[in-house]
């Protein structure tokens, strides 16, 4: 007699029994998957957040260089673009060759996006001319005393 159990010609051999914990694995599938769904929408909603935040997009004031020239050994001019929820004020700083600041101004910007510009008084020629910040006016508190 053989050792192995005969199939019986009436039980085709893809109607077997599934085994049981092929049965339990299978019943889990649906549970990570819709673990896996929240944490790409979690995801996808931080990456969202990250990248408006970084570009500026939250009422933040943003600036950018349009042209910087130097006119000559004791000034230099530059314009660009901020745009501000509120009133801005941005400090624009001239620099020498040897990146030694040579200048400095506060240039106060209106709302919104507007192109400005800027004439900066240098102790000697500059070789470069840059927004170094921009922040919305009355955000820093003022005390009086």
């Amino acid at each position: 007699m053989p050792s192995t159990p005969s199939r019986s010609p009436e039980t085709p051999p893809d109607t077997a029994a599934p085994a049981p914990g092929a049965k339990r694995r299978l019943g889990n599938r649906p549970v990570f998957f819709f673990m896996g769904l929240i944490v790409a929408a979690v995801f996808t909603v931080g990456w969202g957040f990250a990248l408006l935040s970084y570009s500026g997009s939250l009422h933040q004031v943003s600036y950018q260089t349009i042209a910087w020239n130097v006119v000559s050994d004791t000034e230099a001019e530059i314009s660009f673009q901020v745009n501000s929820p509120s009133p801005a004020l941005c400090l624009v700083t001239a620099t020498d060759g040897q990146h030694v600041q040579v200048g400095q101004t506060e240039v106060a910007v209106p709302p919104g996006v507007q192109d400005t510009g800027a004439t900066i008084e240098t102790v000697r020629r500059a070789s470069a001319v840059q927004v170094v910040s921009c922040r919305e006016q009355g955000s820093e508190s003022e005390s009086t005393e």
